[in-house]
C-alpha cells in the first residue's frame, strides 16, 4: 500500500545521493518534496509538520552537511525520524493470561476478521486457547461469520444459538463460559456504525465498565486515511484505548492512516493486518515499517517468513544433506513449497534491500506460475525418479511433460536447474564449504559421523 509514497521519496533520495555536497537550499527543496509526498499519502497535516521539523533539525547538523556521503546521511536522518514518529508511543505490551480483549471500531473496519487473527496469533505465540464472542447483535450474519472464522483458527465461538440484542449481556456470558472452560483469551467482537454516534459509544462504555477487559483495541481500515486519527481520538476519549490494529495494510490505500495514528495519537499501534488469511497479522514494528516505506527492504521480515515456512526439523534435514550430499528432486520440491508458503514472489523480492525496483519490474505472477509449474513437473515423476533424477531420459521426459501439462523443454529446463543447485551443494561437503557453513552458524560437526572419510 506504500508504493506511491515510496516512489515519491525514492525519487527525492535519488536526486540527493547523486550530489557531492548538500547545502541548506538542497535540503529545503528535498523537504518540500517529502512534504508533498506525505500529504498525497493522506497523512495528517499536524503530524507532517512535526515530522519535517525534526528531519530539518537533524539534516542541518554537521553529520549531514559535513559528510562525504551527504545524500545517504540525509536518507539515514529521514529513516531515523520516521522510525521515531511511528514508534512515538510504542512500548512493550504483555497481555496477561487469562485475558479479555475488546475490539471496537466503525462498521467495515475489519473487527470480526481481526478477532480471528488475534486468536491465531496468540495461539502461535503462547499457545493460548481462545473464545471469540459475537457481540455485534445488529449486523446480519455477524455471529455466523465469527463461527466460521473461529473454526478456521481452532478457537471456540459464543454463542452458538441465536442471541438477543443484549450485547453487554452476551459479552458477560461469553466471559463466564471462557472462565468455566479455562480458556486463556476471550476476544469480544463488538458492533460498529458507519459513523460514530452516542448510542454506540454508550453501549461500548457500559460493556467495558462491566466486562473490565485487559485491553481495548481499536480496529481501523488502512484506507480511512487521516480520518482514522479523528476516529481514534473520539474512541480513546470515551473508552481509553490500549492500542490500535490497522487492518487491510495490503490494500491500495495511500498509507497515511498508520502514519497519522502513530504520530498523532497517544496510543500505540499494536498490530497490522497484512492480508486476508488468519495468519496475516503482524506485531507493529516501527523500524521495519519505516524501512519498507523508504524502500530500504525488510530483511527481518523476510527471515521471519522463512522461519514460519520451514520448520526446524526440515531445515536440519536439509543442512545434513547439504553437508553429506544426496540432494535430490524431493528436496528441491520441499524448498519450493516452503518458498511458496512465504507468499508472492514479488512481495518477497520487495523485502530484499535494493530489490524493490526489480520486484516492480518483474512479472510477479509469472514467477509464481513458474514455481507452480515446477512443482507440477516434479509431482508427475515417480518416487524413484525424484530420488534418482539421472533415470529421467527421453521417454520418461515425454511422459512427465504430458502428465504435468508442460513440454519436454520445461522438463529439461527443470533438470538443468536442479543439476546446477545439486552441484552447488556438492561444494558444501568440502573443507571450504564446511568453513562457509560455520560462518553461517551451522556446525557441520553435527553430521560428522555421516560424512565421507577424510572430511
Amino acid at each position: 500500500m506504500f508504493d506511491r509514497i515510496t516512489d515519491r521519496l525514492s525519487a527525492v533520495f535519488k536526486g540527493l545521493t547523486g550530489r557531492g555536497k548538500l547545502n541548506e537550499a538542497n535540503i529545503s527543496d528535498a523537504l518540500r518534496e517529502v512534504r508533498v509526498a506525505l500529504l498525497e499519502a493522506d497523512v495528517n497535516l499536524a503530524v507532517v509538520k512535526v515530522f519535517l521539523e525534526e528531519v530539518r533539525a537533524g539534516a542541518l547538523g554537521g553529520a549531514v552537511l559535513g559528510s562525504l556521503t551527504p545524500g545517504q546521511q540525509f536518507v539515514g536522518v529521514v529513516q531515523r525520524e520516521l522510525t521515531a514518529l511511528l514508534g512515538k508511543n510504542a512500548g512493550e505490551f504483555n497481555l496477561p493470561s487469562p485475558a479479555t480483549v475488546m475490539l471496537v471500531g466503525l462498521q467495515g473496519s475489519g473487527k470480526t476478521t481481526a478477532a480471528a487473527k488475534l486468536a491465531r496469533w496468540y495461539a502461535g505465540h503462547g499457545n493460548r486457547r481462545s473464545l471469540l464472542a459475537a457481540c455485534d447483535v445488529r449486523r446480519p450474519a455477524a455471529r455466523e461469520q465469527l463461527e466460521v472464522l473461529a473454526e478456521r483458527v481452532g478457537a471456540e465461538a459464543f454463542p452458538h444459538e441465536s442471541f438477543t440484542e443484549d450485547a453487554v449481556g452476551t459479552a458477560l456470558a461469553a466471559k463466564r463460559q471462557a472462565d468455566r472452560r479455562n480458556l486463556d483469551l476471550t476476544v469480544v467482537d463488538t458492533a460498529g456504525r458507519l459513523q460514530i454516534d452516542e448510542p454506540l459509544m454508550a453501549e461500548l462504555a457500559e460493556m467495558k465498565g462491566k466486562l473490565r477487559p485487559q485491553a481495548v483495541f481499536l480496529v481501523v481500515d488502512a484506507a480511512s486515511g487521516q480520518e482514522a486519527l479523528n476516529v481514534a481520538q473520539v474512541f480513546h476519549g470515551r473508552l481509553g484505548l490500549d492500542g490500535v490494529i490497522v487492518s487491510k495494510l495490503d490494500g491500495d490505500a495511500r498509507g497515511g492512516c498508520i502514519l497519522s495514528i502513530a504520530g498523532g495519537l497517544k496510543v500505540p499501534v499494536r498490530f497490522v493486518g497484512t492480508g486476508e488469511t488468519p495468519d496475516d497479522l503482524e506485531p507493529f514494528d516501527p523500524d521495519r515499517l519505516s524501512r519498507r516505506i523508504l524502500g530500504l527492504g525488510d530483511v527481518v521480515g523476510l527471515v521471519e517468513k522463512a522461519q514460519e515456512a520451514f520448520d526446524a526439523r526440515q531445515a536440519e534435514r536439509f543442512a545434513e544433506k547439504a553437508v553429506k550430499g544426496g540432494f535430490d528432486l524431493e528436496d528441491f520440491a520441499d524448498q519450493l513449497r516452503g518458498i511458496k508458503k512465504m507468499g508472492r514472489m514479488a512481495d518477497l523480492l520487495a523485502l530484499v534491500p535494493g530489490m524493490r525496483q526489480f520486484s516492480q519490474e518483474a512479472d510477479g505472477e509469472g514467477l509464481d506460475r513458474g514455481v507452480k509449474r515446477t512443482l507440477a513437473i516434479i509431482d508427475s515423476m515417480t518416487p524413484d525418479e525424484r530420488r534418482h533424477p539421472n533415470l529421467i531420459q527421453g521417454s520418461r521426459r515425454r511422459r512427465i511433460a504430458a502428465g504435468s501439462g508442460t513440454t519436454t523443454a520445461d522438463v529439461n529446463r527443470l533438470l538443468a536447474q536442479y543439476r546446477a543447485m545439486a552441484k552447488a551443494f556438492e561444494g558444501l561437503s568440502g573443507k571450504k564449504g564446511r568453513r562457509m557453513m560455520r560462518r553461517l552458524g551451522v556446525d557441520p560437526g553435527d553430521f560428522a559421523d555421516q560424512l565421507p572419510p577424510g572430511l
